[in-house]
Order: structure tokens, then C-alpha cells, then sequence
């Protein structure tokens, strides 16, 4: 950078310290603010810091008094203030970039994952921050015991891991309501399957929700809304999978579209188990392994800690309190959408 481009950074330094040098008087304060308002314009000229204040020192070097020693205390004493005076509005102006530059990612991201901006313009926005929006995105959604912020160590490390290794990938991670949220290109599978590693090992169980891939600005809406969707549903049915895909589980949206058919279907078919002893909830949890398992009774039988006689009974006073039989083919598959809808809408815990 040439030297002629910091100089007027330094405007009326020299007079300072050649005033200074004089009467050993200290610098006003309206010198002082002075020097803190030239060093808000250079930071927010993009000059660095080091290169301003080594222009301050030449200057300093050339107004150092020649003869009169007494005087050199009261102008290092100036430079001192000067130079602090001056750092001190450089930074000012940083930490006022900052705040400016995350509140309009902020900004940027929820108007992005909620689809509140026109389109148009937020596909001009998007490319600020690394995202073409021409093209198709999908956003993965983590969750974990503990609420996700910006400046957690957990957010920072799984950030520098993502970023580390596909920092040229046009990946975009952020927090929401204390989740981790990845936007990354439909194409890049890699990345989305590394984001879901390192966020369910930085967390010590945390999972992770993938959306479909969706085109166009509006698409990462609408695959942030599927990720989302996709965790409630996961937690609702307690499944053990780390990593959860909106494109595995389409089929429970549609069975919860028309609630009160559910609702219905979930009474209808399973109401009975209310009033066997001990409720409804060790039957319900025996028609689940039951049908997890294949209509294996021996396997459902281990994951319940029960004997293969103990579950036999099981089915059977099933089959007496509702009269459908689980075993039988076609009883099975009305059962087994009634006891998904069952978990999906939280009974018997819950009213429906």
C-alpha cells in the first residue's frame, strides 16, 4: 500500500507532536476524539492497523525533537495517547462491522430457511455468503440435549470440521432456535453425512433430521421444513437412528394428514388396551417390538426382556381385548398403522 493513501490518517499528528514537543502539554480531548474518528475512517477504509500505526511512527520520527531531551518524555507521553486514541476507533469500527456483518446473516438466514424475502432478492443476497440458489440445496437439522448457540465451543468445533474440509463446497452452517443447521448443495451427500458425524460425536448423542433436496431459493424452505418435521416425527416414534432422512419416513406425514382419521382409527382399534391391567402402554410397547422384528416372537421377545411365553400371552390378550390378531395377516397391517398413529399422536399418554 502506498504511503500516500494513509496520510491523511494521520492528518495533524505531526503539528501535535511538534506543539507537544514545545509546551509539554497532553492531548485534548477534542484531540483526542479526533484521533479516534480517523481511526473509525480507516477501518472502515480496509486499511490494517499495522500499516497505520507504522505511518504514525514515521511521522513520529520526524517531529522527534532534535536537541531538546527534556521534551522527549512529554512527546513519547503523546504518542502513547495518540496511537491508543487512534486503535481505539479502529476497533470500534471492527466490532461495529462485526455486529453488522451477523445481523445480516441473521437476517439473511431466517428470511432464507422461512421464505419470507422475495425470492429474486434473496437469491442476490444469497451469493454474499458462498450460496447459489439457481441451484438445488438441502438443509440438515441437528438437535441434542443441550441447545445449540452461535459462539458454543460445540458450534465453533463442528463448524472448523465442516468448513475444513469442504470449505469450497458452498456450505452454509448456522444456529436456529438451538439447533445446528447445515444448508449444503443437493450434489454434495458427503458433506451432509460428515456434518451428521460430527455433530452427533460433538454432542455425545445429538440427531440429525436430512431433508429432500428442493430446487430454487425457495426450496431450502421447504427442505428445512421436511428436516424439521422429520425430527418431531423421530422423537414421537423414539427411533434409535442417529441420522433420520425425510425421503425414509414420507409415509408418516401422510398418515398424520387427515389427524382426526387417525385419531379414529387409533381408538377404534386400540381403545380396548386402556383397560387391560397395568394400561395400555406394555401392550402397546409389545405390538411395536412385535412388528420391529419381523413377527419374530422369539426376538421381540429379547428386546423386551421377556420370556416367548410371556409375549404369547401378551398377543393373545391383545387379540381378546381388541379382537384383532396381531399374527394374522390380515388383521396385521391395520394394527400396525394404528399403533404408529398411536405414537405419532403421543397416546395413550396423551388425550386425542
Amino acid at each position: 500500500m502506498a504511503e500516500s493513501d494513509l496520510v491523511e490518517y494521520v492528518c495533524g499528528y505531526a503539528a501535535i507532536l511538534d506543539e507537544v514537543s514545545a509546551t509539554g502539554r497532553r492531548l485534548t480531548r477534542k484531540e483526542l476524539d479526533e484521533r479516534r474518528a480517523l481511526g473509525e475512517q480507516a477501518a472502515e477504509a480496509g486499511h490494517s492497523l499495522r500499516s497505520l500505526v507504522r505511518q504514525h511512527l514515521a511521522e513520529t520520527r520526524t517531529s522527534w525533537p532534535s536537541n531538546d531531551t527534556g521534551a522527549v518524555g512529554s512527546v513519547l507521553a503523546a504518542v502513547e495517547q495518540a496511537i491508543d486514541a487512534f486503535a481505539e476507533g479502529y476497533e470500534r469500527a471492527q466490532r461495529l462491522a462485526v455486529r453488522q456483518e451477523e445481523a445480516a446473516r441473521r437476517e439473511f438466514i431466517d428470511d432464507l430457511l422461512y421464505g419470507r424475502s422475495d425470492l429474486g432478492r434473496l437469491a442476490e443476497r444469497a451469493e454474499r455468503f458462498g450460496l447459489v440458489l439457481s441451484h438445488g440445496y438441502v438443509v440438515a437439522v441437528a438437535e441434542g440435549r443441550d441447545a445449540y448457540e452461535d459462539a458454543a465451543p460445540v458450534t465453533r468445533r463442528v463448524e472448523a470440521a465442516v468448513n475444513t474440509r469442504f470449505g469450497d463446497r458452498r456450505i452454509l452452517l448456522a444456529t436456529k432456535n438451538g439447533q445446528l443447521i447445515c444448508i449444503a448443495p443437493a450434489d454434495q451427500e458427503d458433506a451432509l453425512t460428515y456434518f451428521a458425524k460430527q455433530a452427533h460425536a460433538a454432542t455425545d448423542g445429538s440427531r440429525v433430521a436430512i431433508g429432500r433436496p428442493q430446487p430454487g431459493a425457495g426450496g431450502v424452505a421447504h427442505s428445512y421444513e421436511e428436516a424439521l418435521s422429520t425430527l418431531e416425527i423421530a422423537a414421537r416414534l423414539d427411533l434409535d437412528d442417529p441420522v433420520v432422512r425425510a425421503a425414509d419416513l414420507l409415509v408418516y406425514p401422510v398418515l398424520t394428514r387427515d389427524r382426526q382419521a387417525m385419531a379414529d382409527l387409533v381408538l377404534s382399534v386400540l381403545g380396548p388396551l386402556k383397560g387391560a391391567r397395568g394400561g395400555a402402554e406394555p401392550l402397546l410397547n409389545t405390538l411395536e417390538a412385535y412388528f420391529e422384528t419381523g413377527c419374530v416372537a422369539a426376538e421381540a421377545a429379547r428386546r423386551l426382556s421377556l420370556s416367548v411365553r410371556a409375549l404369547t400371552y401378551r398377543l393373545e390378550r391383545i387379540h381378546q381385548l381388541t379382537g384383532s390378531n396381531p399374527a394374522d395377516p390380515l388383521h396385521r397391517y391395520t394394527i400396525q398403522t394404528a399403533v404408529i398413529g398411536a405414537r405419532l399422536l403421543g397416546w395413550p399418554t396423551r388425550e386425542i
